[in-house]
Formats: structure tokens, C-alpha cells, sequence
């Protein structure tokens, strides 16, 4: 992937170094950035169902959901300002993440994780303290802000601290603790619901990850990458000689980091001009599809208003924050099965598995719905019935767990070349959050308008997707990241773009 005339020697696999005590002890702090997205996508789903919330901010809701008001099941919660409360954040993380990229390139991963980090702090205690629909969506917006800087800096962080052959594992701690995220807040609604105050300590206690966080990151290192890329090349050795292992010898991967930093600086073009070259257009295009695809699969969607939804399809509202809980707690299983299988069984093998199961269960719901519901939505739905479409959530969000969830901070974050690597990762965030803006914002109304067609457009969607990894997707495990331009001179679509670029690099 040299430019601007350069030829080097393909990088060796040489480079593998240890599972160290200190890869595993920096790798959790920053996986630990997933705590702040898996905490918020659990927690606004439950609030908006409590009572207190709803009759201090949404009223009108309120009144629908206990009957006064005649409306069939799917449109209870067709609100848009109470989806703006959920979306809001997102909006504010794709504006973030337009910015993120320099900051992650000048200040290093690890500053921008704590950036984030106190940002999002601030958010959590703003809607912790809420008194009025204004200062709740302020603090959604610097809840999105921090997202928008972790997001864009863990998964790099991830990638670049860990041995090539265990990568893909490391990385998925980033969706494993975003699954503990969303457990956690499930739990702390289930448990605060009864309560007047109850949403203010579900919504305050997102302080709680965040501080985590933030002081974790004080005491790791940056990665050698980003210490490289800075010309902090002392540092870069130092850090290398900690997660490695004392047993290695660090110059030849330092000396290969140098050599890339140089040829990236050697091209005076603008990043974000740079990856719309042809060159780059394979990895341009994984950088929208992988993240735009993984919000078309509904899970997020699940996520956010599944208390909302098993309310509407008749479990009553404690049973429906308990069957959140259940949803992600069988979502984190999934994501340690995962962790043990992705560097053994590839990325393509965890993406068309769980693609297919998700495809059934979504089918399975709609069909569901729409027997038991009928065509309007206006017949009753028995527990049984409720349940069963809980268990089809269930697997549904088992394939997405194994798949979607954790490769797709994986693929954006181990394909892109060091020159534009920060770009790629910001525009694959930013990608994810505005389509996250659109389907949230539109969901409920689309639930309400579409019924149990909204299953079935998700369904469409992952189909596509699962045949979109099949014939485009390369294979990138135990691939080192400064060797991964050899996977796009192999394929048989993406090498038309690359075979120049492929043979100037490996010329002598």
C-alpha cells in the first residue's frame, strides 16, 4: 500500500509477539469504551417505558399506553420527540466522529478514549439531573460526543496493540464489553423501574462506566502505531518492549512501523482525499457497507426499544424490562463464543452463520405477528404467544452476537493502511451513527405504520448483506495489518483495483 512512488518490501508475519500480562490489562481499559455505548443503547429503551419518566416528560404517551386512548398495539410509542430523546445521540456521534479522525491522529488513541470518556461523564450527569425535555437531550448530545471519540479510537487501539494471530479476539472485547453495557442497564432498570427517582439513577449511573474508563486510561500506554505516526519513537520502542514481551526482539516490528509512518507521510494529499483513490476503493466501500449493513440487521433497533416493543405484544412491564435483560444476556454468551472461534473459523464463516440465523428468526417473527395480531394489529396477543416471539429474539440476537456485533468494529479497523487508518475508522463511524439516527428515529413510527412488515424489511436487508459478505468480504484473519493489502490483489472482484498498487509494493 506504499504511495507516492515508493517501493517496500511486503512486511514479514514475523512479528507476533505474546499474550502479555500488559496487552491483557490495556486491551480490557480499552475495550472498556464499549461500556459507554452497550450502557446507552440498554438504558433508553427501559426509561422510556417507566411511569415516572413518562409522566414527568411524555404525558400523551403515557395516556396511550394505559388504554385512554384508542390506538392499536404497534403505535403506542409513536412519539418523535421521544425518539429524538433515543437518536439525538447519534446525531451528535456522527458529528463528533467527522472530527475524530485528527484528533485521533494528532493527540493518539488513547488521549481520545479519555476525551471521550470525560464527555460522556458530563452527559450521564446532565441526564441523571434532568428537570425538562431540553436538558434530557443536551445530555444525550455530549452522551454522543464521547461515543463518537471512543468508537472512533478503541477498535484502532484494539487492533494495533494486539499479536496478529490473536487479533480478532482482542478486538471483540470491544462488542463484549458493549454487550456487558447493555446487561448491565437492563438490570439497573429492571431494578429501579418501581421507584419515582428510578430513571434518574438508570440514566445518572452512566457516570459510573465512563469514570471507569477514563482513569484506566491515565495508566496504559498509547499504542506503538499511534507513537510512530507522532514521531514518538522512544516511547513507541518503550511500548513495544511492554506488550510484546521481554523475550522479544522489538526493533524489526519498530523499524517496520517507522517505514510506513514515512511512506504514509511522504504523500502530501489530504486523507480524506487519499481513500477515494482507486487504490483504496475496496476498503472505501468496506468502510460504508460493514457499518450501514450492521444497523439493517435491527438489532440496535431491538435494543433500543425492546422494552417498548414486548410491552405492546402483551408481556406486562416488568416482564418486558425482564425480557431485555434475557436479550442481553444471550447477546454477551454470543460474543464470547465469538471471541473463542473468529482467529480459528475466519470473520466470513461467524458473518454468513449468523446472517442466516438472523434472516429465520426475523422471518419468524413477522409471520408470528402477523397470524396472532392480524393485519391491523388490533387483536390481543396471549403471553404465550409473547413469549415465543421473545425466544425468536433470542436466537436472533445469538447470530448477531457471533457476527454483526463484534466484526464490525473489527473488519473497518484491521483493513486500512496507516496513512489513512484514522480516516477509514472515522468514516465507518460515522457511517454507523447516522444510519443508527435514521432507523431510530424512524422506527417507532415505521412500527406503528408498517406492523409486522418492519420484521420482513430487516429481513430483506440481512439477506442482502449475507450474500454481499459471501461474494465481496476476503478473509483477514491471522493477517498482519501492515501485510493486509495482499488479501485485495487475491480477490477476484477487488484486485482490478489493486494489482497495480499490489506489485509496486512487492517489488524488490
Amino acid at each position: 500500500m506504499a504511495g507516492g512512488g515508493f517501493a517496500v518490501n511486503a512486511p514479514g508475519s514475523d512479528f507476533l509477539g505474546q499474550i502479555t500480562l500488559s496487552v491483557v490489562i490495556t486491551c480490557i481499559v480499552a475495550a472498556s469504551s464499549g461500556l459507554l455505548f452497550g450502557y446507552d443503547i440498554g438504558i433508553s429503551g427501559g426509561v422510556t417505558t417507566m411511569v415516572p419518566f413518562l409522566k414527568k416528560f411524555f404525558p400523551s404517551i403515557l395516556r396511550k399506553a394505559a388504554g385512554d386512548v384508542d390506538v392499536n398495539m404497534y403505535c403506542v410509542y409513536d412519539s418523535q420527540v421521544l425518539t429524538l430523546f433515543t437518536s439525538s445521540l447519534y446525531l451528535a456521534g456522527l458529528i463528533s466522529s467527522l472530527v475524530a479522525s485528527r484528533i485521533t491522529a494528532a493527540l493518539g488513541r488513547r488521549n481520545t478514549i479519555m476525551l471521550g470518556g470525560s464527555v460522556f461523564l458530563a452527559g450521564g450527569a446532565i441526564n441523571g439531573g434532568a428537570e425538562n425535555i431540553a436538558m434530557l437531550i443536551l445530555g444525550r448530545i455530549l452522551l454522543g460526543f464521547g461515543v463518537g471519540f471512543t468508537n472512533q479510537a478503541a477498535p484502532l487501539y484494539l487492533s494495533e496493540i494486539a499479536p496478529p494471530k490473536w487479533r480478532g479476539a482482542f478486538n471483540t472485547g470491544f462488542q463484549f464489553f458493549l454487550g456487558v453495557g447493555v446487561l448491565a442497564a437492563g438490570c439497573i432498570n429492571y431494578g429501579t423501574a418501581k421507584h419515582t427517582w428510578g430513571w434518574r439513577l438508570s440514566l445518572g449511573l452512566a457516570v459510573v462506566p465512563a469514570a471507569f474508563m477514563t482513569v484506566g486510561a491515565i495508566l496504559i500506554t498509547d499504542t506503538p502505531s499511534s507513537l510512530v505516526e507522532r514521531g514518538k519513537i522512544d516511547q513507541a520502542r518503550k511500548a513495544l518492549r511492554k506488550i510484546r514481551g521481554a523475550s522479544i526482539d522489538v526493533e524489526p516490528e519498530l523499524e517496520e512501523l517507522i517505514k510506513w509512518s514515512q511512506v504514509a507521510k511522504s504523500v502530501e494529499q489530504e486523507p480524506f482525499m487519499t481513500i477515494f483513490e482507486r487504490q483504496y476503493r475496496p476498503h472505501l466501500v468496506m468502510a460504508f457497507a460493514i457499518p450501514f449493513f450492521q444497523q439493517l440487521t435491527g438489532i440496535n433497533i431491538v435494543a433500543f426499544y425492546a422494552p417498548n416493543l414486548f410491552q405492546s405484544v402483551g408481556l406486562g412491564h416488568e416482564a418486558a424490562l425482564l425480557s431485555a435483560i434475557i436479550l442481553g444476556t444471550v447477546n454477551l454468551a454470543s460474543i464470547l463464543i465469538s471471541t473463542a472461534v473468529v482467529d480459528r473459523f475466519g470473520r466470513r464463516f461467524l458473518f454468513i452463520t449468523g446472517g442466516i440465523l438472523m434472516f429465520v428468526c426475523q422471518i419468524a417473527v413477522s409471520v408470528l405477528l402477523a397470524v396472532v395480531t392480524g393485519v391491523h394489529g388490533t387483536k390481543d396477543v396471549s403471553k404465550g404467544n409473547a413469549v415465543l416471539v421473545l425466544v425468536l429474539l433470542c436466537f436472533y440476537s445469538a447470530g448477531f452476537g457471533w457476527s454483526w456485533g463484534p466484526l464490525t468494529w473489527l473488519i473497518p479497523s484491521e483493513i486500512f493502511p496507516l496513512k489513512i487508518r484514522t480516516t477509514g475508522q472515522s468514516i465507518a463511524v460515522g457511517v454507523q451513527f447516522i444510519t443508527i439516527f435514521v432507523l431510530s428515529q424512524t422506527f417507532l413510527s415505521m412500527l406503528c405504520h408498517f406492523k409486522f412488515g418492519a420484521f420482513l424489511f430487516y429481513a430483506g436487508w440481512i439477506a442482502a448483506m449475507t450474500i454481499f459478505v459471501i461474494f465481496f468480504l476476503p478473509e483477514t484473519k491471522g493477517i498482519p495489518l501492515e501485510s493486509m493489502y495482499t488479501i485485495w490483489g487475491k480477490h477476484w472482484f477487488w484486485r482490478r483495483f489493486v494489482k497495480g498498487q499490489v506489485d509496486q509494493v512487492n517489488l524488490p
